[in-house]
Formats: structure tokens, C-alpha cells, sequence
């Protein structure tokens, strides 16, 4: 599997996962787009060294690769970005929406505005830099989209704006999935662990390499691959689907306080879990659960 004939944009690709992410797809022959800001860990300050530096990486390994410092979180930067990849490599077939920043939280003591860095980066950037792509991926006979979410889209009381950003980027990439089955391209969620500096200075993570999330990120970016709407998680070897489901409930009619105290076991089992593959696909299954109830005694 390669990417010969390939444009590829990644994001945040100066450091960490991004620069794994870079560095296999041009191993593997695609035209790579580095972006990055060169912000830390919090998303201050600038730098064009990370960025220029992983494109010297690839070049000195003999692949094609151009450098790129726009800020992908404002319309701005996003059609900046889009336009140089257009026009150094002539259209794109892949985009890795993987910028990202990490701010620590205290809650209810964390300020607004680390919910809005975190939301401006992972969310809005993920937005505008696809919606600028779009119109590009569709012209591509294999237009895929990676978003990049994260475990911590599950809750932890100190990644309060974090989580809540990476949740949304889950809600971003179904909607574009939905639309990518229209317009033929293929959207799909990475939800990595790796030994980054975003990472907690855990040794448990000191074997979780980005290379084993950029070889899941490879596939969901290859023309081979047919999946679209999923979410995988990946690190340290492991690949598994995480999804959005609905348990099989409970259904009666003229519905009480009572009736839900009583049955909220059976409400909250998830042993017959239902995944649906879009909002259509959800409401036709849930229409047909309650429609149930006019077969009951």
C-alpha cells in the first residue's frame, strides 16, 4: 500500500504524532504538506523550525515535502494552507486535521478562554481547514479526511476543555462523513495514545510510539480503505473501533416518573447496544423501538 501520485495536508505535523503522520505518508511516497505553528504545548508563542525541520527530514530521505505556518484555526489560515498545497503539488487527496493543544484545567476555576483555545484548535480548526479542502478531495478519485479526537473525549476532571473540544470533533467528523458518502469522500476519527509531549510523563507510555497511530492514520487515508463514520483508537499496538450507540431501552406507553425509576436497569443496559451508521439510520431504528409499544398489552 502506497500513496505514489498523492497530495497529503497534515496538520500540526512539526512535532509528535503529526510528524510521525508526515514522515510515513512521504515513506510511502505521497507529496507531503507540513503545517504547523509552532506553538507549545498551550498554544503560545510561534515557530517555523518544527515544520521546516520535518520537511528537511523528509527531503534529505528522498521525498517530496513543502512547509507550511499558516493557523489553521481561523478561515484564513485554512484557505492560506489549502492554496500553497493546490498550487506546489496541483490538488489534494488527503487531509489530516491532527493540530492540537493541551491545557490543563482546574474545574469550575478554568476560564472560558481555555475552552475557547481548545475549541478554536481542535474544533474550528478541523472545520475550516476541511471546508477549505473540500472542494479539492471531491475532485479526488480517493478524497479521504483523518480528524484526530482523543480518549479524553470519555471525561477526566482535569481535561475539562480538552475533552470537551476532542467530543466534538467525534460530532464534526459524523456530519462530514454523512456528507462524504454524498460527495465520495471518506471521513474517519483517530483517537490516539502516544508517548508526545502531550502526553503524561507516564513510563507506561514510554512503548507507544506515534508510529503505531500514523500506521492506523496510513490506512484510513489509503484509497484501499472503505470505511467511513468510524472512530478508532490506537496506541501501543492496538486498534479498536470506539462508537456512539444506543442501548435497547425500554418502551411503554403513557410513560411515568415511576416507570422509569423502575425499569432505569434495563434503560441502561448496554448489552444489545445499537451503532448506527448516521442520523437517518438512527431515527429509522428508533421510530421502529417505539412503534413497539403499540404491540403492547
Amino acid at each position: 500500500m502506497n500513496f505514489e501520485g498523492r497530495t497529503a495536508i497534515v496538520s500540526g505535523a512539526g512535532r509528535g504524532i503529526g510528524r510521525s503522520h508526515a514522515l510515513l505518508l512521504a515513506e510511502l511516497h505521497a507529496h507531503v504538506v507540513v503545517n504547523d505553528l509552532g506553538v507549545d504545548r498551550e498554544g503560545r508563542g510561534v515557530d517555523r523550525v518544527p515544520a521546516e525541520s520535518v520537511v528537511a527530514e523528509i527531503v534529505a530521505a528522498g521525498g517530496s515535502a513543502s512547509a507550511n505556518h499558516s493557523d489553521v484555526s481561523s478561515a484564513e489560515g485554512a484557505a492560506e494552507l489549502v492554496e500553497g498545497a493546490v498550487q506546489m503539488f496541483g490538488g489534494i487527496d488527503i487531509l489530516i486535521n491532527n493540530a492540537g493543544v493541551l491545557t490543563g484545567h482546574d474545574f469550575p476555576f478554568t476560564p472560558v478562554d481555555d475552552l475557547r483555545r481548545n475549541l478554536d484548535v481542535h474544533l474550528v480548526g478541523a472545520f475550516e481547514l476541511t471546508r477549505a479542502a473540500w472542494p479539492h478531495l471531491r475532485m479526488s478519485d480517493a478524497g479521504r479526511v483523518v480528524m484526530t479526537s482523543s480518549s479524553g473525549l470519555f471525561g477526566d476532571l482535569d481535561l475539562i476543555a480538552y475533552g470537551s473540544a476532542k467530543a466534538g470533533v467525534v460530532g464534526l467528523a459524523a456530519g462530514l462523513a454523512a456528507v462524504g458518502a454524498r460527495d465520495g469522500v471518506g471521513v474517519n476519527t483517530i483517537a490516539p495514545i502516544a508517548n508526545t509531549r502531550m502526553s503524561d510523563p507516564d513510563p507506561v507510555f514510554d512503548s507507544f510510539t506515534p508510529r503505531d497511530v500514523s500506521a492506523v492514520v496510513a490506512y484510513l487515508a489509503h484509497s484501499d480503505c472503505q470505511l467511513n463514520g468510524v472512530t478508532l483508537a490506537a496506541g501501543g499496538g492496538r486498534v479498536a473501533r470506539i462508537a456512539i450507540g444506543e442501548s435497547a431501552g425500554h418502551v411503554q406507553q403513557d410513560l411515568t416518573i415511576e416507570d422509569v425509576a423502575d425499569n432505569i436497569d434495563t434503560i441502561c443496559d448496554t448489552g444489545e447496544l445499537f451503532v448506527p451508521n448516521d442520523m437517518a439510520g438512527y431515527f429509522r431504528a428508533f421510530l421502529g423501538r417505539v412503534s413497539d409499544r403499540k404491540r403492547l398489552p
